[in-house]
């Protein structure tokens, strides 16, 4: 059975011209043109991607992303016209699988769709510990000191690889291969951020596992290891 794609985009030219190029690569594809409608039949269809728009009339694309990513693991790629890195550090902050921005080349689309549902398929039941934190790389749930953290997925691929990777100096593009096969492309200051806001949700009692190795990168301090 192929894979369904959901196309969540308002200009018409372009979700028709996305669609066909899905079809083309032997995705099942159905378009929404609003976030409303979009919403209603990522719930009918439970489909395997979603392609998203950021600026959506009636639900734009922030609100629907945040609603799916309460209700579902759904894969998601957001296309937008926006270039500022913040809007791109948004995205993933709010639960985006990854983030293209218009114009774009559609072969790059079913490229990183590709690439996202393989990540998404082979992630095999796997349950991280190290030290207070535990990581279940299936389910995403996230625990420190028993206490549930929620994170956003771009967080929980830095974790997952920082967890891997215990008291090792990661550089930054060592972080992004890692963690996001090469696909960060461009955010290697992003990142810095991405590791900011992870450090603030793990922290307990004033104290991180992940330290800044000042000119080198990232370290996940485990003392037990």
């Amino acid at each position: 059975m192929s894979d369904t794609v959901l196309i969540v985009e308002d200009d018409t030219r372009i979700a028709n011209w996305v669609r066909v190029y899905f079809e083309r690569a032997g995705f099942s594809a159905e378009v929404a043109h609003d976030g409303e409608a979009g919403l209603a039949l990522a719930r009918e269809l439970a489909p395997d991607l979603i392609i998203l728009d950021l600026m959506l009339p009636r639900l734009d694309g922030v609100e629907l992303c945040k609603i799916l990513r309460r209700e579902s693991d759904v894969a998601i790629i957001m296309l937008t016209a926006r270039e500022a890195p913040a809007e791109r550090i948004m995205g993933l902050d709010i639960g985006a699988d990854d983030y293209i921005v218009k114009p774009f080349d559609p072969d790059e689309v079913i490229a990183r769709a590709t690439a996202v549902l393989r990540r998404v398929k082979d992630k095999v039941q796997q349950v991280l510990i190290r030290g207070n934190i535990m990581l279940n790389e299936t389910t995403s749930v996230v625990t420190v000191n028993e206490e549930p953290v929620t994170l956003s997925q771009a967080q929980i691929a830095l974790l997952s690889t920082f967890m891997r990777h215990p008291n090792q100096v990661l550089s930054r593009d060592r972080l992004i291969a890692l963690a996001f096969n090469d696909e960060f492309e461009g955010f290697d200051r992003a990142i810095d951020s991405q590791v900011a806001r992870l450090r603030r949700q793990i922290n307990q009692d004033g104290n991180t596992p992940i330290q800044t190795v000042y000119g080198a990168g990232y370290r996940f301090v485990v003392e037990d290891e």
